[in-house]
């Protein structure tokens, strides 16, 4: 499977982004947060949206 074509499960990205999996939770009820899939129920992420999402919010660190 290509790479930017993988699906990130909440655990592997609430691990990714160092929060819980509630809070991916909370995130995607108040419309925040990557794009996501229900696929036969389940909630997954694609790695291209999440890689966008994170380019899209990246910010500069202030000294």
């Amino acid at each position: 499977m290509e790479e930017s074509n993988r699906h990130l499960r909440p655990a592997d990205l609430a691990t990714r982004w160092a929060c819980s999996v509630a809070t991916l939770a909370n995130r995607r009820s108040a419309g925040n947060g990557p794009t996501y899939l229900r696929i036969g129920g389940r909630v997954v992420y694609r790695l291209a949206d999440v890689l966008a999402y994170e380019t899209a919010n990246a910010r500069e660190a202030v000294a």
